[in-house]
């Protein structure tokens, strides 16, 4: 009986946030290790679900660095970062979007498997992604988005299918580009108008010492997020991650949330109670 008075307390907490966001658009960025994590990847595609039951519009877009480092290894093509980066040749370009074409397919085909009806998407097809070659040093087919064109993903939405995204860009030259999967999920949030944006790690969020789970910021403003990029407390691969939520928030986006993926639920316990459990950046 406790057990479930306890059930009916969490969905009565939850009932606000389902009001509030019935009919609103979710940009949901996945990617990194724990994409390959099996059980992580379960909870994420479970929440996704029930996100799109509950009656929210959610868009995955996902990354897939581990799974591309892999098939370059086994092509025997060597991989080069710059800042973060990766170098991306017209081989290894090839590579790339078979591996995320790939990944989209098996996230699909998961979804599909909770009961959710999703579609795979390339940002290449339908003019989606618009990209052109990433200025600064020589990265190879590495791109910047230059548009977004939203119709088919408002299709979907319009007929609860759920797009599932991976972020290779055409540009003006018919070439095709690598895109920073945190810079796509990001544009696609403002391009959507999306109500939140959500970026998926594997950390808990912004730490001010990511060894001490007590210094977790649970809630942080635009400016107070930039400034912790400026002192070097967000640093190294949280940094672009903050730099894409902050630029949701600059293009109307009206909350970003940076979530641990790993931890059981965590969509749903961040967008869905009252004190969440990853970091939310917002408005002043």
């Amino acid at each position: 009986m406790e057990e479930a008075i306890k059930k009916s307390q969490v969905l009565i907490e939850a009932l606000p946030y389902i009001k509030k966001f019935y009919g609103k658009v979710v940009v949901i960025k996945y990617g990194g290790s724990s994409l390959q994590d099996e059980a992580a990847r379960s909870m994420v595609l479970q929440d996704i679900v029930f996100m799109k039951y509950a009656g929210m519009k959610p868009v995955l877009i996902h990354g897939g660095g581990p799974n591309i480092n892999e098939e370059l290894k086994k092509s025997k093509i060597d991989t080069k970062f710059i800042d973060g980066l990766r170098v991306t040749c017209e081989k290894s370009m090839g590579v790339v979007d078979s591996v995320l074409m790939d990944v989209n397919k098996s996230l699909v085909d998961e979804i599909s498997g909770f009961g959710g009806e999703a579609f795979g998407l390339s940002g290449k097809e339908n003019s989606m992604i618009q990209a052109a070659k990433k200025e600064g040093p020589d990265l190879g087919f590495v791109g910047s988005v230059e548009a977004i064109n939203t119709t088919i993903l408002n299709r979907l939405m319009d007929t609860n299918i759920i797009p599932v995204i991976c972020p290779v860009g055409k540009g003006a030259d018919n070439k095709l580009y690598n895109i920073n999967a945190d810079e796509a999920a990001s544009n696609l949030a403002i391009a959507l108008n999306a109500e939140k944006f959500v970026v998926l790690t594997n950390v808990r969020g912004v730490m001010r010492d990511k060894d001490e789970a007590a210094s977790l910021f649970h809630s942080l403003t635009a400016e107070t997020a930039k400034h912790l990029i400026e002192t070097g407390v967000i640093k190294e691969g949280m940094v672009p991650k903050t730099q894409a939520c902050l630029h949701a928030l600059a293009g109307g986006v009206r909350k970003s949330h940076i979530v641990d993926a790993t931890l059981s639920h965590a969509l749903l316990l961040e967008i869905f109670t009252d004190k969440g459990i990853g970091t939310e950046i917002i408005h002043e």
